[in-house]
């Protein structure tokens, strides 16, 4: 079975959705967000390809981000954090 970097990003992504539709709902996420980002990237960060997944990781939760618009403004914020959590992360190591 051949992994792709969608195979490889989409758990991690989808875990992050799901904590911004908590979110929505009034849940306090930001710890979670954050731990969940820096497991993402410990754990992305070992495979062979790491940069290119990376930048995949970040690219979705910007480009989910903005399609979340107004009308979605918590949803929109944990995953503006997240990204930016990732970035952060990503420009450390």
């Amino acid at each position: 079975m051949k992994a792709t970097v969608a195979g490889l990003i989409t758990p991690h992504v989808l875990l992050i959705a799901d904590l911004a539709g908590q979110a929505e709902k009034g849940a306090k996420v930001d710890w979670h967000v954050r731990d969940a980002v820096a497991r993402t990237i410990r754990e992305l960060g070992l495979q062979y390809n790491a940069q290119d997944l990376l930048a995949s990781y970040v690219q979705w939760l910007e480009t989910a981000a903005s399609e979340a618009g107004q009308a979605r403004e918590a949803y929109a914020r944990v995953l503006q954090a997240a990204a930016a959590a990732a970035r952060d992360l990503r420009e450390r190591e």
